[in-house]
């Protein structure tokens, strides 16, 4: 049981820092289906600095491997930016081509490094363990990570931006009514700029998360496992809303433990179920509620439309 609660949270906790993004983005006007690509990115980012940088100290290591995450984050969300908010394009289409390419160049970067490094090592592996203590602290039988930490904080940090500052009425002012917005000089294109570049933050961190939670080693051609697509679920049904969203979050990130850690349950294994099925479940759920919730649905009304300044 013990074992579940850990991975409930740590699942949780990547699930929450995702769908926070894709909060950030769309309130500000932008639809980001690219969480799924800026993940991979922002996980390589931090996979990277664990990996020629190995002997940093501990606390050193965490700020190193955090920002490693952000930067690449962040400028993988500027494709984005510049497609969605400068060249008005699709913006659903730029995000699932962003979650293609993100795959694709993570795997073929990785595997030209070990190359240059071993001609007779073609993986597109990364391997971490021995840093990962460092993200590590027991306390009693749990073992706390770091990143649980970083998830809390990026809920508080997020809840306060939107909802008690200037910035966060402004950003949410521009994915409501950005021509109302712009009549008050409210600059449209920088703040809905601001929205993707922060969901480039919480998607990359969300990232790093995953596969430091997940294993000793990560092979970047398998991705992370349709979990930027699970972020945008909890999203939707936690209502653009980061409280909501922590809650959703703790709903998912349940039944992806279960998954997980199943065959360690005895009453679940007992019942001879299928593991597939318990692979299948957070995906299953999603379809569900996201079926039973649609209609109830308020999504920032803005969203998804390109702004244009003579528009009114």
């Amino acid at each position: 049981m013990v074992l579940l609660i850990q991975y409930t949270i740590i699942f949780t906790s990547v699930l929450m820092l995702v769908a926070l993004g894709g909060c950030f983005a769309e309130h500000s006007g932008v639809i980001n289906l690219g969480l799924e690509g800026i993940m991979v990115l922002g996980s390589l980012g931090g996979a990277l600095v664990m990996r020629f940088f190995p002997n940093l100290p501990g606390p050193v290591m965490i700020i190193a491997v955090l920002a490693g995450a952000i930067i690449f984050g962040m400028l993988y969300s500027c494709l984005l930016g510049v497609a969605a908010i400068n060249f008005k394009a699709d913006q659903t289409i730029v995000g699932t081509a962003m979650n293609m390419l993100s795959v694709a160049a993570a795997t073929v970067f990785v595997k030209a490094m070990n190359t240059a490094a071993n001609p007779d090592d073609v993986s597109s592996v990364i391997q971490y363990n021995a840093q990962k203590q460092n993200f590590l602290l027991k306390v009693g039988g749990f073992e706390f990570n770091i990143f649980m930490l970083v998830a809390v904080v990026g809920l508080v940090v997020a809840y306060l931006t939107l909802y008690k500052t200037k910035f966060g009425l402004r950003l949410m002012a521009c994915g409501e009514h950005p021509q109302a917005a712009d009549s008050v000089g409210i600059n449209v294109y920088k703040m809905r700029w601001a929205g993707v570049l922060i969901s480039g933050i919480y998607g990359g961190l969300g990232g790093i998360t995953y596969i430091m939670v997940s294993a000793a080693e990560w092979k970047f051609e398998v991705g992370v496992h349709g979990f930027g697509f699970l972020a945008l679920a909890v999203m939707i049904f936690g209502q653009w809303n980061p409280l909501r969203i922590c809650l959703t979050a703790l709903l998912f990130g349940l039944f992806r433990a279960l998954a997980s850690v199943y065959s360690g349950i005895d009453f679940l294994a007992n019942l001879n179920i299928p593991s597939t099925l318990y692979n299948m479940l957070p995906y299953i759920i999603s379809l569900v509620v996201l079926a039973l919730t649609s209609k109830n649905s308020r999504a920032p009304k803005a969203e998804g439309i390109p702004y244009d300044k003579g528009q009114r």
